[in-house]
């Protein structure tokens, strides 16, 4: 593979920053000169902002960097006009949407968001990271670029063989036997992957999503909203985001006493189909600042 180059002209709608840390993804990583480099599927690729332009420089499968790029990173997407329409909600919104403004949801693969959001359950983004850092250069294949050597991550068949003792000893701990459980269902066709990313029944997909080992609600919410299954209508809720919608909107005195279906329910009535991004606002407008 050779290297190439893309460079996207002057676009609305993207940071760096606001794009990588929003907690969406864990195999971007911010280099000394303020660009990040990172891997999707067998894309390797450095981006970094000149003036008001991002050039991307790297190396992908299907030689057409361009078009890999308005792919994962959703360039097509009117997202001027998403926040338009949430910023009228309220003066929470709108301050949320200034905050984030350059967030754009990825489109990932799905089976890499299944087992990253798996690993992410009850742990913290370092970690997280580390995890899937080191399970891609046990199991994945090697890509050299730029005097480096990258992983992609392993597929379900490059994993087929994993024992759990040998997902433990990548520091995985309790979620050792999940991805073991939900890589085997993967492999016996009990959760067919390609029928649910054509499968336009978000609460059918969600349903399929709950049966894998490791996912409950909020692990299948992030990966319906995060993956390229793009279901901008659900809203994952974390201790972040009951934080926030009860401090916002609901006002109990005893956060804990805020059950999902509330926060559910207001989050539906307030952003109906764009849920999931008013919360990707919210959540890292709330955390960061």
């Amino acid at each position: 593979m050779k290297e190439q180059q893309y460079i996207l002209k002057n676009p609305e709608t993207f940071h760096l920053k606001d794009i990588f840390e929003c907690g969406q993804c864990f195999r971007w990583n911010e280099q000394e000169d303020g660009s990040y480099t990172g891997i999707w599927k067998e894309n390797v690729v450095n981006v970094k902002k000149e003036g008001q332009d991002y050039i991307f420089t790297g190396i992908c499968k299907t030689e057409n960097l361009e078009e890999e790029i308005h792919t994962y990173f959703d360039i097509d997407r009117n997202y001027e006009e998403i926040k338009e329409n949430l910023s009228h909600i309220d003066n929470y919104m709108k301050d949320s949407i200034q905050y984030g403004k350059g967030i754009r949801i990825l489109n990932q693969d799905l089976w890499e968001t299944i087992i990253s959001f798996i690993i992410s359950a009850n742990n913290n983004i370092p970690r997280i990271k580390g995890i899937i850092e080191r399970l891609s250069k046990t199991y994945g294949k090697q890509i050299k670029w730029n005097g480096k050597i990258y992983y992609t991550f392993p597929t379900p068949g490059e994993l087929k063989n994993v024992t759990v003792e040998q997902y433990r000893a990548l520091g995985l701990g309790f979620r050792d036997i999940r991805l073991y459980e939900t890589t085997k269902m993967i492999l016996e066709g009990k959760v067919n992957l390609q029928e649910l990313e054509e499968n336009p029944n978000t609460i059918e997909v969600r349903e399929k999503l709950l049966t894998l080992s490791g996912v409950g609600p909020k692990v299948a919410d992030c990966i319906l909203l995060f993956s390229d299954l793009k279901r901008l209508e659900v809203f994952p809720i974390d201790v972040w985001v009951r934080r926030v919608m009860n401090d916002l909107y609901i006002r109990n005195e005893d956060e804990t006493k805020v059950n999902k279906k509330q926060i559910e329910k207001m989050a539906k009535e307030k952003f109906g189909d764009l849920a999931g991004l008013a919360q990707q606002y919210l959540f890292y407008w709330r955390r960061e600042a």
